[in-house]
């Protein structure tokens, strides 16, 4: 029988989850899986009305995830982007540009029927540590 070493990983500084699920996973000790994280701040209050500040928060959540880990945004290899409205896909991009510059993980991004809490988006990651 095959056997993974995992540990859950959560932060104080990004919101508690609103489901039976962790912030992230770590795997054998380098893959770290990171929910998806909408635009929620570490108390549970939405973050802004609009795509721009939604993304920020969200990539600020990631950020918080995989700092708790020991990494860092540039550990961060994949991303999935969901969105409420592929119009908002231009502004999106442009925050999320600010905080992943270079290291430019891979990525996919779909327009979706409806995002919990009715935000406009929601942002999953995958680091390798």
């Amino acid at each position: 029988m095959f056997s993974i070493m995992k540990k859950i990983i959560n932060s104080n500084e990004a919101p508690p989850p609103i489901g039976p699920y962790s912030h992230s996973v770590m795997a054998e000790g380098k893959l770290l899986f990171v929910s998806g994280q909408i635009p929620f701040d570490k108390n549970g209050n939405l973050v802004g009305n609009e795509i721009i500040s939604q993304t920020h928060q969200s990539i600020k959540n990631i950020k918080a995830i995989v700092e708790e880990a020991g990494g860092e945004l540039s550990n961060v290899v994949k991303t999935t982007v969901l969105l409420n409205d592929m119009a908002n896909f231009t502004k999106m991009n442009e925050v999320y540009e600010q905080y992943f510059g270079e290291s430019k993980p891979a990525r996919a991004a779909y327009q979706v029927a409806r995002l919990p809490k009715d935000v406009l988006v929601e942002i999953e990651a995958i680091a390798c540590l």
